[in-house]
């Protein structure tokens, strides 16, 4: 069984910071790209970052600049670290996992459960 839990969240002032965690933790044998993504109320779930296994990155135009994504492979964990937040910002954010799982040998998209991110003064 694979669990991704974050970590994180919270209310900052426009213009702070927030630095999110997400560890992945069960029966892993790899994990491929992890990633963010949120959804704020009335709207669709939408890529914030992702990352590959090797590092590489994509972002959001929307993010881009103000948000980096980044993995501790021997932890099982990515983080986004986000400045200069906007009240657009908030959502809840979820972490996702590509992975492949060490019992059935098989691949899949995991989920968190998600975190709040508030950005109000």
């Amino acid at each position: 069984q694979v669990q991704l839990v974050e970590s994180g969240g919270g209310l900052v002032q426009p213009g702070g910071s927030l630095r999110l965690s997400c560890a992945a933790s069960g029966s892993i044998f790899s994990i491929n790209v992890m990633g963010w993504y949120r959804q704020a109320p009335g709207t669709l779930r939408e890529l914030v970052a992702t990352i590959a296994s090797r590092g590489s990155t994509n972002y959001a135009d929307s993010v881009k600049g103000r948000f980096t994504i980044s993995r501790d492979n021997a932890k099982n964990t990515v983080y986004l670290q986000m400045n200069s937040l906007t009240p657009e910002d908030t959502a809840v954010y979820y972490c996702n996992a590509d992975l492949t799982d060490r019992n059935l040998l098989r691949r899949r998209s995991y989920w968190g459960q998600g975190t709040q991110v508030n950005v109000s003064s």
